[in-house]
């Protein structure tokens, strides 16, 4: 195997890891929301992860000028406090079976915007599959109850994760904009710090202090591990492996997350998949497997600026 075809292995292997590790975050969420609001438990989230983050930020200088710090920013908001904050608003009014499912139409997000924004051209096939994988999207979203009780999948906790996924599509753009210049450690460390800081500053004011002493220590487990497992290690795996394969091809391992995210909440958790969410969940994977490796994709040229 020739040095390339190595990183390349290496890079698809860590978002492979990657994809599996953020299959476990909706089950941990799960966890602790029965103890706490969802934006208590994306703000203890987020200040787990920065504790092996910490030292990085000591041995890695940034170096960005300001319009990379500007781009940062961006990324940081997108990323952290708003797709986060919708994402587990989601998962408070859905299962994590079908938030885990929702998270297949990712690859094919992803494809889109990097055919409007990265000058991509997708193929027939490409349309075909993303036209699947709305359709998978549907079934699920519809297969959910309009007004369900506790612990039952609901249409607006289905909707909500398709949006923070719509969302989440341009910090994974500008993130790798950005690492064409500096390192995924950079880029990981300083991005999660801003939007850790942004959390500490927005969830107290709107929603009031965390809870600390009401919550029990599985609780406690449940958010250590969403943070440094699911969140500081997979973003590091995610962004170094973006720096050694396409965006469009390392798509596909996203698809571990809701096969992982799924299988915990139907045999560890005992929740229920209807038909519908089990055809959508199939398309979805199809369409995603489909699109990253029969689908061909072209830059487009850029017309000179005169």
């Amino acid at each position: 195997m020739t040095e390339l075809g190595k990183k390349r292995a290496l890079g698809f292997t860590a978002c492979a890891v990657a994809g599996s590790l953020w299959g476990c975050g909706f089950f941990f969420g799960k966890i602790a929301l029965a103890e706490m609001s969802f934006p208590y438990m994306v703000l203890y989230r987020f200040l787990f992860a920065m504790m092996p983050l910490l030292p990085l930020l000591i041995t890695h200088r940034p170096g960005l000028n300001r319009r990379e710090w500007g781009v940062l920013l961006a990324a940081s908001f997108l990323g952290v406090p708003l797709q986060f904050l919708i994402q587990f608003h989601g998962l408070a009014l859905t299962t994590v079976s079908h938030a885990s499912l929702m998270v297949g139409t990712m690859p094919v997000i992803l494809a889109v915007g990097a055919t409007l924004f990265a000058h991509e051209r997708m193929d027939a096939v490409g349309w075909m599959a993303l036209a699947g994988s709305t359709t998978g999207a549907a079934l699920i979203a519809l297969g959910g109850k309009h007004h369900a009780g506790a612990g039952e999948a609901t249409l607006a906790g289905d909707l909500l994760v398709v949006l923070s996924l719509m969302i989440a599509l341009f910090w994974i753009l500008f993130n790798k904009q950005l690492m064409e210049r500096h390192s995924a450690i950079v880029v990981t460390a300083y991005g999660l710090l801003l939007g850790t800081l942004m959390l500490i500053v927005w969830v107290p004011v709107h929603y009031g202090m965390p809870p600390v002493t009401r919550v029990s220590v599985k609780a406690w487990l449940a958010l250590a591990a969403s943070g440094v497992l699911c969140t500081a290690t997979t973003t590091l795996l995610w962004n170094w492996g973006m720096t050694q394969v396409p965006a469009s091809q390392a798509g596909v391992l996203l698809n571990m997350e809701p096969l992982i995210g799924s299988l915990l909440g139907v045999f560890v958790l005992g929740e229920r998949l209807g038909p519908s969410a089990w055809v959508g969940g199939v398309l979805i994977l199809t369409a995603a497997v489909t699109l990253t490796t029969r689908s061909k994709t072209r830059v487009r040229e850029q017309m000179p600026v005169t």
